[in-house]
């Protein structure tokens, strides 16, 4: 994750609040609150999916983050964000606040089991 590009969707999700940056996996991961919300790789930023607003992802085409492991790909719950959304900041805040609130339904299923 190049520094403009972090610094960049950083500065179209501050509405949200104290967003934060860390560097993990090559990428980075955004948090809120302490919840990991959104994931750059190769300044790609895909944003956490659940039942709720999957299908807006899915309706924009977008695909999701997916990695190698061995010797096939495993597709994570995060998907790209459309190219529209990273132009305006207003849609922008908007998908993110249902990705954080995804990322903390997980959090809440995780902490259940």
């Amino acid at each position: 994750m190049s520094p403009e590009f972090r610094d960049h969707v950083l500065d179209l999700l501050s509405p949200l609040g104290p967003v934060t940056a860390r560097r993990m996996f090559g990428g980075g991961g955004l948090f809120l609150d302490d919840t990991m919300f959104c994931l750059i790789a190769d300044d790609v930023l895909y944003m956490k999916a659940d039942e709720v607003n999957r299908g807006d992802f899915e309706a924009a085409g977008m695909p999701p983050f997916r990695y190698a492991r061995g010797g096939g790909t495993v597709a994570l719950s995060y998907f790209e964000v459309p190219p529209d959304v990273m132009e305006d900041s207003g849609q922008m805040v908007a998908w993110a606040r249902l990705a954080w609130e995804a990322a903390r339904r997980a959090a809440v299923g995780k902490r259940r089991k």
